[in-house]
């Protein structure tokens, strides 16, 4: 079977997994630094192989490769796959972790965010309305897109005001596959450094925050390795979230005028949002923990997998014109949240925010328009993450 290198710039990740769907529902892939694998983008194959037990998150355990000493920490991707947190456990190791982190998002938890998102959001704005003041250009990426995750992930984690700066350039980083291993290593270590000391100060005076209730219940490596886990995971998907509803609603001005109106839910802008735009295309990696099969193509005990999160969202097999941006269409497949034991706990605040981020914007700023409409706004670097790298825009 041909192999298909991705590429770890991610410049085009919605027409590659298109390309790999071409090529069949399992195809062999090659990743960063000559690491052969295997990327399933059929849903019929994905719902499935993410409850299955045959096929782990655990590199420690279950990757050949990793055991027997071949995957190096020159690997690029190495801090992705062997980090110690729920996002590469497994078994009854992950529904431990898992039990424990989902705590802080609890519908009641959800719910009561709602006064801090508002904050993040009204802070946004006001900042964006003083920098488009002269009419001038301003990047709706960077200044709203970006500042409202971020601030309420660290109001969830109780990150103190002054390392917020800090902890954002660090998950940066380690969202670009791209990056080398020097960097992901070096960023990897300054960013757990900086959580363990966060981790440590909510042992001594814990607060009503995730991280304090992360430090009583589990030792210190775990507590930090899910206090990173939900930091990343849980501001880089709603700022590409944003990003891409923002970009599409510009470019698409009677689906926002509908909106604005009522005639549309905006909840049906989000979700169509995360189906045409998913914010991850790929999760790296799972391994068989047996020889099996996917889709008629054996997999060997020990081999990598990579889950295209967002290929179903653009399958013309499950939607009709997939590429059109329609949130009035019946059918909205997509797994931009994952699925299974792995499905992200943090998806009903990401569409909190994004259901008071979006509207709030529009309200504010009815002139808002794109300053080039035509321009290419480029694309998030690594391949797991997918959004426009800018959003120029002027306030109107």
């Amino acid at each position: 079977m041909e192999t298909l290198v991705l590429d770890a710039a991610g410049r085009a990740p919605l027409e590659e997994v298109a390309r790999l769907r071409a090529k069949g529902p399992v195809t062999r892939v090659g990743l960063p630094g000559g690491v052969a694998a295997w990327a399933v983008t059929d849903l019929a194959l994905l719902r499935p192989m993410l409850v299955d037990p045959r096929i782990s998150k655990d590199s420690h355990q279950h990757w050949t490769a990793l055991v027997n000493g071949e995957i190096t920490r020159e690997w690029p991707l190495f801090t992705w796959v062997t980090s110690r947190s729920m996002f590469n456990s497994y078994g009854a190791e992950h529904r431990r972790l898992r039990k424990v982190a989902a705590r802080a998002f609890t519908a009641r938890r959800t719910r009561a965010m709602r006064p801090r998102i508002e904050a993040a959001t009204t802070g946004a704005l006001d900042l964006l309305a003083a920098a488009g003041a002269d009419g001038g250009v301003v990047d709706l990426r960077e200044q709203f897109a970006y500042p409202i995750p971020i601030e309420v992930i660290c109001d969830l984690l109780g990150v103190p005001d002054g390392q917020r700066g800090d902890m954002r350039r660090y998950a940066d980083v380690l969202m670009d596959t791209s990056a080398t291993a020097e960097q992901a290593l070096s960023t990897q270590v300054a960013l757990r450094a900086l959580i363990t000391q966060l981790v440590e100060a909510k042992r001594e005076q814990p607060g009503e925050d995730l991280t304090s209730v992360l430090a009583a219940e589990l030792p210190a490596a775990e507590a930090a390795g899910t206090a990173q886990l939900a930091l990343i995971a849980g501001h880089e998907t709603t700022v590409n979230l944003l990003a891409s509803a923002v970009r599409l609603l510009l470019t698409h001005p009677h689906v926002l005028t509908a909106a604005r109106a009522g005639e549309v839910a905006w909840a049906d802008v989000i979700d169509e949002t995360l189906r045409v735009a998913p914010p991850v295309v790929y999760i790296p990696l799972r391994f068989a923990v047996e020889d099996l099969e996917l889709g008629g193509v054996p997999i060997a005990k020990g081999d990598p997998i990579i889950a295209a999160f967002g290929a179903p969202g653009r399958d013309p097999g499950l939607h009709d014109e997939p590429a059109v941006f329609d949130p009035a269409r019946r059918d909205r497949t997509h797994l931009a949240f994952g699925a299974g034991a792995h499905h992200c706990p943090g998806e009903p605040l990401a569409r909190l925010e994004a259901e008071i981020a979006l509207p709030a914007l529009f309200d504010r700023f009815p002139g808002l328009r794109l300053a080039d409409p035509d321009a290419d706004l480029g694309q998030v670097p690594g391949f797991v993450a997918n959004g426009p790298v800018r959003l120029p825009a002027v306030l109107g």
